[in-house]
């Protein structure tokens, strides 16, 4: 199992380099466990774990008794400190005790003494809440996401293990399997550990069938358990009136995720951030460009990114981008990213929590490897950071005006076709001309606040009755005029006209 060996590895270094503290903040605590028991046994190191629920125990054997009388946070911390030299003591859920002066006393005394005779302590916990006195003498690790070929082993231990207590029926594919694992990709091992056996537990059969139920479990788990939520991509680019210039950017760069391309000397594309009115497609677009691309589409939360602990936002963002690597090829949409972000560009109040965020996101959008596509929307220029603008972040920055003449006749087809009526039978060009200054978004609203009207009066919907829903609900533009030019301003000659 690669990803095993390549932390395994990881953790080995950090202790033979010395580190007298390291942190894991995981959710997979047996899997942390059982790296360190590896680490132990091939270092020829004492282990010893350590838990309120008996105190200490020897952490080679799964079985061994508890020390007596070790089990509170201070006393359990003072019998670490008599381990012989070198050895790994390991502390599950502890970072909650070290509120207690008395603990938090007994472990800097420990510490302090690991430091000396070159032992080292590896605190689990399940959330980020080290008191920063802590965070001083720690080193964080972090645990990997899965392979593929680790979540190929997952599946059959699994599935081994699930037919040992109910027998089930296996007729998978080698496609099919291979099928199953790439999208079991960007989860933890518990995560696809449970997926699996999801899977299987009704049917009792675990076969290419299981395809659409392991990604229906991802999508569930990724929205549960992360800052992402995976979004379904029914839409293509014939379902967007206008940004021609957008397109055909999009649709030069369609095939650059594969091999060919990168044997002519292409790199993936990074992504795009598309700036403008509200309302006038942005959101569109990025659903769009999975669709087109056959890719996944992620869309970040920012609304939820902060966290009231400390530390756990920057963990949650760092986590989100990882497993989003991990899932690639994969489009990640980040929208209204100003509002996440915004607090970055002025003088916050939060203690310089946005500032460490945005630069965690910076430096992710210069540095990544893995084909991640980046499609970001932003209707507040004036909110973003300007270091975002920055060449190099994504590959171009679109400006998405308000749709002109010709555009907003298509853009009413699109609509008029979507609830099954024929474009041809309406006045297109009158209404093209009397939704001037309106979006894509207000456009459907006409269409649909008409729809309503027929339907209420039991008559058919015609192009009056969508003029006189234009008619009745000005646009956004008219009530913000002074904002929207400001927009469009800014935007000449730093921005790609998306049409």
């Amino acid at each position: 199992m690669a990803e095993i060996v390549d932390d395994t590895r990881q953790i080995e270094q950090l202790i033979e380099g010395g580190y007298c503290c390291i942190s894991i903040v995981t959710h997979e605590e047996q899997y942390a466990l059982q790296l360190l028991r590896e680490v132990a046994i091939d270092l020829d190191r004492e282990m010893l774990i350590w838990s309120v629920a008996g105190g200490i125990r020897n952490g080679i054997l799964p079985d061994s008794l508890f020390t007596e009388n070790t089990d509170t946070p201070a006393t359990g911390l003072y019998h670490l400190a008599d381990a012989k030299a070198g050895s790994i003591c390991v502390t599950l859920d502890l970072a909650e005790h070290l509120k207690s002066g008395l603990t938090l006393r007994a472990w800097r005394d420990l510490a302090d003494s690991f430091d000396k005779n070159r032992s080292t302590l590896v605190m689990i916990d399940n959330e980020d809440t080290l008191p920063e006195v802590v965070k001083s003498y720690t080193r964080r690790f972090e645990i990997s996401f899965p392979d593929e070929k680790e979540l190929k082993n997952i599946t059959r231990r699994t599935l081994q293990r699930f037919h040992r207590d109910s027998p089930i029926e296996v007729g998978i594919s080698p496609r099919g399997l291979d099928a199953i694992v790439r999208n079991l990709r960007g989860l933890s091992r518990r995560q696809a550990e449970r997926i699996i056996i999801d899977t299987v537990a009704d049917d009792k059969r675990f076969d290419d069938n299981d395809i659409n139920k392991v990604i229906a479990g991802k999508r569930r788990m990724i929205q549960r358990d992360s800052l992402l939520e995976y979004i379904e991509t029914p839409l293509d680019m014939s379902e967007i009136g206008g940004m021609r210039r957008l397109k055909k950017w999009l649709s030069q760069r369609e095939d650059s995720f594969s091999r060919k391309a990168a044997e002519f000397g292409l790199e993936s594309p990074r992504g795009v951030l598309m700036l403008g009115v509200q309302g006038a497609g942005k959101s569109l677009c990025a659903k769009a460009i999975a669709a087109a691309w056959q890719q996944p589409l992620l869309r970040m939360d920012t609304g939820t990114l902060y966290n009231s602990y400390i530390g756990e936002s920057e963990r949650n963002l760092r986590q989100a981008l990882k497993q989003c690597e991990m899932m690639s090829p994969v489009v990640l949409w980040i929208d209204e990213i100003e509002k996440g972000f915004a607090s970055a560009a002025s003088q916050s109040t939060d203690g310089g929590l946005s500032k460490r965020l945005f630069g965690t996101l910076l430096t992710w959008l210069q540095e990544r490897q893995t084909p991640v596509f980046v499609a970001a929307t932003a209707n507040d220029i004036g909110a973003l950071p300007p270091e975002l603008l920055r060449k190099g972040r994504f590959d171009e920055i679109f400006f998405v005006d308000l749709p002109a003449l010709d555009v907003r006749g298509e853009i009413f087809a699109i609509h008029l076709k979507k609830r099954m009526r024929i474009p041809e039978k309406f006045d297109l060009d009158a209404l093209a001309e009397a939704s001037e200054g309106y979006s894509g978004s207000e456009i459907e609203q006409a269409v649909i606040s008409a729809l309503h009207e027929a339907y209420a009066e039991k008559k058919g919907l015609n192009t009056e009755r969508i003029l006189k829903a234009l008619r009745t609900s000005p646009p956004l533009s008219a009530t913000l005029a002074e904002r929207v030019q400001s927009l469009r301003a800014w935007a000449g000659g730093r921005c790609v006209p998306a049409d």
